[in-house]
This record gives structure tokens, C-alpha cells and sequence, in this order.
């Protein structure tokens, strides 16, 4: 399988939002109201849909579950004790610590979706719907802690405002309960998370901005290794101790390796901390996806 090939309709959208927002008039001023539109509105209804879509089967999908919970709660273990790591602490600023965690266990919902779709179509999208759906209200909690004394609200209050949280919680339960669309509703549901997709891609690179990594030189490469490597690794180690099947284990490494969340720079700035050190690292999170995704696919076989 040609995994750049696959991935390039993702990755070009997000070219193509970088230019837009560069060289043409399209520029932050409208790339603003876009990225809230999808995140407050479109996406979360892509994520609540593609929940409630068909029965979820838990026993089926333990052991995805708890092997991306694992990836995850590896990353937050890492990432927090950064500096406590000999010879690092001098080079970890406290400040910029606390506010780029989150760079390294956080992940592109929208990539993730759409990629997702690409690998194994509805099966495949559910199965990473539900890795969000559990994994997001958790890293959301480890993100916002470290920042939680600089914050105006708590860290609860943070998180239960979180639209993928209440979308994805929503839909979780909607499912365990019996819920299903109605197939009148079904159309306009596909038709938004389609919108979302590209919108949400498009916003991305619309972001994207490298220059305050010069900062902490360390501390991103620190960061984005534990995003684009030692998450993989792990995350294929686990697929083989749990047992996963092909799907299974292809939709875990792809949820490893994907960029981090294009929000987080929206959340440190919103915190009080370095938001354009923190964009800087989404930014070479991004362009690292390009080789992190098809290196953690490759691996499946």
C-alpha cells in the first residue's frame, strides 16, 4: 500500500489552507470564524453521528480501547516528567513546559477522521470515533492541568465546556442507550461531517507557524519525539500484546502518530501562556505527520 498516496488528499488540504491563508486574502481574519465554526458546530456533529451510527460492541473493542488509553497515558507520563529526566530540567522552561504537554499526547481529531475513513470506511471510522470519544475528555483533563493555576475558570469547568467532550460523551451514551438517526436526519449529517473534514484540515494549515521554536530548542524536539516516535513504537507493541486484528491494529498505529491537535495553541493562549511557542509546535507537528503516519502504517505489516 502506497501510505503517501493515501494521505495525500489530508495533507494537501492542509497545504492548501497555509497558502490561502499566506499569499491570498483569505488570511487569519477569516481563518478565525472557520476554525470556530468547525469546532464548536460542524465537528462536533461528525463525532456524535459517527458514534451513534451502528451498535458499538465494547467487548469487541476492548482491547483497541485499552491499548489507546495506554498510548496515551504513556505520553502524559512523559511529557509531565520532562524535566525530573538527568540533564533535561535546565533546558525545560516551566512556563513553556506546562503549556506544550499537551502537544504530546493531544491529536488531530480532523485528520484522524478523515484518515480513518480512508483506511477502513464506516468500521474504521466508528473504531477511531470511539477511540475519541474516550481518549478526548482524558487528555483534555491532562492538558489543562498543568495550566490549571494560570487559568481564569478550573480545569473541570475548561473541560465540560469542551464541545468534543459533550459531542463525544454525548454520543457514547446515545448508542449504549439504543439511540439511532433517523435516515431523514442521515443526509444532512454526512453532508456536515464532509464540511468538517475539509474545513477542519483546511484551518490547520491556515495555523501553522514555526518561528518561536528557537525558544526551547529542546523541550519542542523533546515533545514532538514523544508525539511522532516513542508513541508509535509503543502503540504497535500493545497491538501485538493485545491481540488486535489487521483493522484493529492499523487504526492504532494511525491514531498514534497522528499531528496534535490544532486547539492547543488556542488553549495555552487562552490560559495565559506561550500560545505562539505552542503553535510553533503544532505547526512542525503537522509537517512531521507526513513521515510519523505512513512510518506507524508501515509497521502493521
Amino acid at each position: 500500500m502506497n501510505y503517501l498516496e493515501l494521505l495525500f488528499p489530508d495533507f494537501s488540504l492542509i497545504l492548501i489552507g497555509f497558502l490561502l491563508c499566506r499569499y491570498t486574502a483569505l488570511n487569519r481574519s477569516v481563518w478565525g470564524p472557520v476554525e470556530s465554526l468547525v469546532y464548536f458546530c460542524l465537528f462536533p456533529t461528525l463525532l456524535f453521528s459517527s458514534i451513534v451510527k451502528s451498535p458499538l460492541d465494547l467487548h469487541a473493542t476492548s482491547g483497541l480501547l485499552a491499548a489507546g488509553l495506554l498510548v496515551g497515558l504513556a505520553a502524559i507520563v512523559l511529557s509531565y516528567n520532562l524535566p525530573r529526566l538527568p540533564g533535561l530540567g535546565r533546558f525545560m522552561p516551566g512556563r513553556e513546559h506546562a503549556a506544550s504537554v499537551q502537544v504530546a499526547f493531544r491529536f488531530n481529531s480532523f485528520v484522524a477522521l478523515a484518515l480513518a475513513d480512508r483506511l477502513g470506511g464506516a468500521h474504521g471510522l466508528q473504531m477511531i470515533a470511539v477511540l475519541i470519544g474516550v481518549c478526548v475528555p482524558i487528555y483534555n483533563i491532562a492538558a489543562v492541568w498543568p495550566m490549571v493555576r494560570h487559568a481564569e475558570r478550573g480545569f473541570l469547568t475548561e473541560v465540560l465546556r469542551n464541545p468534543l467532550v459533550v459531542a463525544t460523551l454525548s454520543g457514547l451514551t446515545a448508542n449504549l442507550l439504543g439511540f439511532t438517526m433517523p435516515g431523514w436526519l442521515e443526509p444532512t449529517a454526512q453532508r456536515i461531517g464532509s464540511a468538517s473534514l475539509a474545513l477542519g484540515l483546511m484551518s490547520a494549515g491556515a495555523g501553522m507557524e514555526l518561528g518561536q521554536l528557537a525558544r526551547a530548542r529542546t523541550l519542542a524536539a523533546s515533545i514532538l519525539a514523544i508525539r511522532h516516535l516513542v508513541s508509535p513504537l509503543l502503540a504497535l507493541a500493545l497491538s501485538r500484546l493485545f491481540g488486535l486484528d489487521l483493522l484493529q491494529s492499523t487504526v492504532l498505529l494511525a491514531f498514534s502518530a497522528l499531528p496534535t491537535a490544532s486547539t492547543c495553541y488556542v488553549l495555552a493562549a487562552r490560559m495565559g501562556h506561550n500560545g505562539p511557542f505552542v503553535a510553533g509546535l503544532v505547526t512542525a507537528s503537522t509537517l512531521l505527520g507526513v513521515a510519523s503516519l505512513p512510518f506507524a502504517l508501515s509497521l502493521v505489516r
